[in-house]
Formats: C-alpha cells, sequence, structure tokens
C-alpha cells in the first residue's frame, strides 16, 4: 500500500490525513509544496474535468477549481481584444494554446478563483507558468511540466506552492466506494462520454446548433459533470461564464450562474474597461474594485469618493441599472446546460434575459411540455438528453 500523508484534513483539527491506494502506485507524484486534503479534491476533479475537455474538444484545456467545483474551465480558443483587456494581458503578450486555456478559466469568475486549484490538460509550458505565478493560488496538477516551467512554479510561495504531475495514462478501477460517518458508499464510476453526440434529440421548433454553440454545450456539460449538485452552467467562447453550484433549488441555480455570466458580459462594457484604475493597483484590487463597481448594492457607493480614492485616479460615473440592462439585451449566443430537469419554466425565462440561445438538460419533468413551449417562445434552441450528471 502506497499513501501520502497530508497537511491535515478539510479542517486543522482533522488530523492525521493521507491519500492511499490499496493495491499498486498512486498515480500522483509530488515536486513541490504539500498538498491539502482539499486541494487534492480539487486536483483530482480539476484533471478529470480537463482531460475529458480535451478528448472531446481536441483542444487543450484548464480549469480553477475552488471548494471542490469549478470557478473556472475552457478549452484554447483564441481571446479577442476586449477579452485581453478584461483579463488584464497586454496586447503584445504571446500565450501558448494552453495559456488561453488558463487564462479563460481563470478569467470566468475571478472572484471565485481566488486561492484556486489549477488542473491542466496537456504538459505544463513556460507561457502557462507564467500566467500562474502571478495568481493567488493553492496549486496545479498538470501531465507535466517544460523544465523552465517548473522552475518558476517552484519559485511561487517561496517554494511553498504545491506542483502535482499525474499519470497521464491512469484509470480507475470501474466501481468506486467512499466511507461517510463509518459507512462504506459503493457505485459505478460516472464514466458517461459527452461529447457532440449527446446533443440529442433536440426538442424546440428550432433545431440549428452552430458548431461553436456545440463546444460551448460540451464545455458546459463536462463541467458541471464535475461541479457540487444542484448546478447550472453558462459557456461561451469554449468557456464557462457562470457556474451556480450546490444550490437546493433549480431557479436559485439559474439566478446564482445567470448573475456571474451578466457580470462577465459587463465587464467587456466600455465603462469597465475604461476606469481609471490607479497604476499601483493588483489584478486582486482590480477585480474587487470592478466587483464594487458593477454590484447593485455595492458595500461602498461611488458617491463615497474617499473610499474609492485607493483604487481610481479619477472617480468614474457609476454605470446605472437602465445602463446595465440597455447592454445585457445585446447579448445572444450563450450556452447553458443544467445537471438534472427544469422543473418549471421560470428557469428559461431567467436564462433567455442572459441571452442564453442553447441549452441542454436530461428532461423528465412533468412540465417538460411547459419548459419546452417556453423555449419556443423564446426561440431557444434546448436538447433533452435524458443525461443527470450529479456529482456529490
Amino acid at each position: 500500500m502506497q499513501s501520502l500523508g497530508l497537511k491535515y484534513g478539510c479542517n486543522p483539527n482533522q488530523s492525521p490525513a493521507r491519500i492511499f491506494m490499496e493495491n499498486g502506485d498512486l498515480p500522483l507524484t509530488v515536486l513541490s509544496g504539500r498538498p491539502g486534503y482539499i486541494n487534492l479534491l480539487d486536483a483530482l476533479n480539476g484533471w478529470q474535468l480537463v482531460s475529458q475537455l480535451k478528448a472531446a474538444t481536441g483542444l487543450p484545456a484548464a480549469t480553477s477549481f475552488k471548494h471542490v467545483s469549478p470557478a473556472g474551465a475552457a478549452v484554447a480558443v483564441g481571446l479577442d481584444e476586449k477579452e485581453r483587456k478584461m483579463y488584464f494581458i497586454p496586447a503584445k503578450t504571446e500565450l501558448s494554446p494552453l495559456a488561453v486555456a488558463y487564462t479563460r478559466a481563470r478569467g470566468a469568475d475571478r472572484m471565485s478563483s481566488f486561492g484556486d486549484f489549477v488542473a491542466l490538460s496537456d504538459v505544463c509550458d513556460l507561457s502557462t507558468a507564467k500566467c500562474i505565478k502571478r495568481e493567488v493560488s493553492d496549486g496545479v496538477i498538470a501531465p507535466g511540466y517544460d523544465e523552465d516551467a517548473l522552475a518558476l512554479l517552484k519559485e511561487k510561495k517561496n517554494g511553498a506552492y504545491t506542483v502535482l504531475a499525474i499519470d497521464p495514462a491512469y484509470q480507475p478501477d470501474p466501481i468506486e466506494r467512499r466511507q461517510v460517518f463509518g459507512i462504506w458508499f459503493e457505485q459505478k464510476r460516472n464514466d458517461v462520454v459527452l461529447d457532440e453526440s449527446v446533443l440529442t434529440p433536440v426538442v424546440t421548433m428550432a433545431k440549428d446548433i452552430p458548431e461553436a454553440s456545440k463546444r460551448d454545450l460540451i464545455v458546459a456539460m463536462i463541467a458541471l459533470k464535475y461541479t457540487q449538485s444542484n448546478s447550472v452552467c453558462y459557456a461561451k467562447h469554449g468557456q464557462t461564464i457562470g457556474v451556480g453550484a450546490g444550490q437546493q433549488s433549480r431557479i436559485h441555480c439559474t439566478r446564482l450562474s445567470g448573475v456571474k455570466a451578466d457580470l462577465w458580459h459587463l465587464r467587456q462594457s466600455e465603462e469597465v474597461l475604461s476606469l481609471p484604475f490607479l497604476p499601483s493597483l493588483s489584478r486582486n484590487e482590480k477585480d474587487n474594485a470592478v466587483e464594487q463597481y458593477l454590484a447593485d448594492e455595492p458595500e461602498t457607493r461611488l458617491d463615497e469618493g474617499d473610499a474609492w480614492k485607493a483604487y481610481f485616479s479619477v472617480l468614474p460615473e457609476p454605470m446605472s441599472h437602465q445602463r446595465k440592462v440597455e447592454y445585457l439585451s445585446h447579448v445572444r449566443g450563450v450556452a447553458l446546460a443544467s445537471d438534472a430537469f427544469f422543473p418549471f419554466r421560470d428557469n428559461i425565462d431567467r436564462a433567455a434575459r442572459s441571452g442564453v440561445d442553447y441549452i441542454v438538460q436530461p428532461g423528465g419533468s412533468l412540465r417538460d411540455e411547459d419548459v419546452v413551449k417556453a423555449c419556443d417562445e423564446h426561440h431557444i434552441v434546448m436538447v433533452c438528453n435524458k443525461i443527470r450528471l450529479f456529482h456529490h
């Protein structure tokens, strides 16, 4: 039996803690740092997510995990000028495809990604390592590291940054077990393959799904497969833009992830992109300022000028609620996935407000007819594929 001792369990009082294999060697190697219990839950869930994204799309993939759910996940779809600016990537900075995927994953919900654990589908190159190095993060897992990339990551946190290598050929047993309150649970591992083949049948009057939107639906589904349920995910441009995780009510999932998706779009508005940040501000301070600036009920109002002098050289004009609604009214082409059926049409009505044109969900509700009717009213294409994606 091979085991790896951990700092502690979920909390400092839960010690000793370890991971182990009853048969064979662990598929993990610690190259730097000392991982914790939650770090490894994030790492192993994240690795499954990105390896399946790569298999489904053929593109390098990355995810930013936080508390056992993805804050963001993405594949390597090129960044446009606005996206570079919102992700604080200088125009002249060259990014490898894997670095693009990581930048998208980290940029999906930068507030939630603070202190994340990163998973990469491909060998980590120097371009990606440079992007990771400048963020507040707990660790990274990848199938390997270029020599210069590993050297750079080992410098992070004065050598305490966790760097894990995983054997990409590793395949777990088909049956998985866990213990809760001294009782063993056992089930078949969720090995469902999520790719273009599961985007059927289309049950709405509108039928056409562009290739880019098929990719986004796949990104959203695979993200949900490793998101604590109930969960709903919005996606666009090859990345998640809003993940609503662990809500007891489906509509609360849809609302939470919809608000995050709206904020992702609003961050590309001219009002946000032209904010006069002080040159000394870190990216994290800019994230906090943008979050406050866009909040409907910010903790600090813009008319309280002294409080904002720590962020801006000139006090910006507030972005009114009416202006936000007007800006978001032009958003189209968003994809949405749900890990279980929609019990009421209110989920569709809320999704439509965030520019959703494509939905994939299992179906099977007593009110499926009402949900399909709502999609038809909003000219949304919906797939009901009978695949539930609960994850706990």
